[in-house]
């Protein structure tokens, strides 16, 4: 049997071919496995499990379904939907795991990311994920209107827009936004295990890394990406 491991999936409802295609998978492809992990920004943004989203409901009837079918679904919370709670979790059907999370995946202790953590060179980003994952933070956004939470996620993309828009005239873009040498090998070190999954950078590949294996997940924005591993090692794949 396998076990299945997406992330970066970037839902929302101006790109319904890719939500389709998650359908798909879900409905074919995932039906067939021992379980189905997703490492963050499942969504494309999250501003509450009270937002009446189309997008939303389509995915949590599909994740449903696919754990009724016996198939468990873990979730660990992306950049993008850092808010996503327990009240859609048990709408989905899915069990939200902390970020890092460590399994048992065919004997092998692995240790699972969304990744952002690793891009500690993105001195901007790593003080706007401090903030945002603040407790205190987080409540007094959820307390907010949904209109205005929608709008904060609109302004929060286009900061996240000029930024990237700024390291690339600067021609830093590659090497800020992917993961930090040194800190991939004191993560390696500090749990000692010598392989990690994760996403975040859109990057996907495997890497032999100082520490370990590194295996990168690729995003949805024009096709699927996928990785699958069992009893004779892992493989990424396109959809």
């Amino acid at each position: 049997m396998t076990t299945l491991f997406i992330s970066d999936l970037h839902l929302d409802a101006e790109r319904p071919a890719i939500a389709e295609l998650f359908g798909r998978f879900i409905d074919t492809q995932a039906r067939e496995a021992d379980a189905l992990y997703i490492l963050g920004d499942l969504f494309e943004a999250w501003v509450g499990d009270d937002d009446p989203s189309a997008i939303g409901a389509f995915v949590a009837d599909k994740l449903r379904d696919l754990r009724a079918a016996g198939v468990p679904v873990y979730f660990i919370r992306g950049n993008r939907d850092f808010l996503l709670g327990q009240d859609y979790a048990r709408r989905a059907g899915m069990t939200i795991l902390p970020d890092p999370a460590v399994i048992v995946l065919d004997g092998r202790p692995t240790l699972l990311l969304h990744g952002d953590l690793l891009c500690t060179d993105d001195v901007a980003y790593q003080q706007f994920r401090a903030q945002t994952r603040d407790p205190a933070w987080q409540a007094q956004f959820l307390a907010q209107p949904l209109a205005a939470r929608l709008a904060y996620a609109q302004q929060a993309r286009a900061a996240s827009r000029a930024h990237q828009s700024g390291l690339r005239a600067a021609g830093t873009m590659e090497t800020i936004t992917d993961v930090a040498a040194a800190t991939v090998a004191s993560t390696f070190a500090r749990y000692g295990i010598d392989r990690m999954i994760h996403g975040h950078t859109h990057r996907p590949a495997v890497h032999a890394d100082a520490g370990g294996t590194r295996i990168v997940l690729g995003d949805w924005y024009t096709q699927g990406s996928v990785l699958r591993v069992d009893a004779d090692g892992a493989r990424l794949a396109t959809l």
